[in-house]
């Protein structure tokens, strides 16, 4: 795979997939309601996809080594990666009552990450076990963290 398509892959995948993770997580634990996952779900879709496309965009310019072309790529391969794994987490939602999908979603997304984890450190020639921990790790502290701080907002403001 070029590495243009490879570097926006890779962060619209990894991005949204814990995006849409931690949010999801947190507005169940701060509201409970299925709407507002949804609405969620699909604001991380479109406005995080455009935001994390720009920000590689930008970031891919101040290198100075790329071409154009290779620029765009990289911007169009984060945003249709974000968007499309961002909207892959609206199906349990629709498909469960709200609690199972989270858990679902938690299990679809930790399994996503790791599989590429474990083919990134393949790649690379590291020791996938090391990769795929530390990259779960973070997943879980993000998973931990939004849940607690959707506690606290729904028990303060709620």
């Amino acid at each position: 795979m070029r590495h243009s398509l490879k570097v926006g892959f890779s962060f619209g995948l990894t991005s949204g997939i814990i995006t849409t993770l931690g949010l999801m997580v947190g507005l169940h634990s701060g509201t409970h309601s299925k709407l507002a996952v949804i609405g969620g779900v699909l604001t991380i879709a479109i406005a995080d996809a455009f935001s994390d496309a720009l920000g590689i965009h930008i970031s891919e310019e101040s290198e100075n080594r790329h071409t154009v072309k290779e620029i765009w790529e990289a911007t169009i391969s984060t945003f249709f990666s974000k968007f499309i794994f961002a909207l892959t987490f609206i199906i349990p939602v629709f498909l469960f009552e709200l609690s199972t999908a989270i858990v679902v979603s938690i299990i679809w997304g930790l399994s996503m990450l790791g599989i590429f984890s474990y083919g990134m450190a393949k790649e690379q020639k590291e020791k996938p076990w090391k990769v795929v921990a530390e990259h779960l790790i973070i997943a879980f502290v993000v998973i931990i963290i939004t849940h607690l701080v959707g506690d606290w907002i729904g028990s303060a403001f709620g």
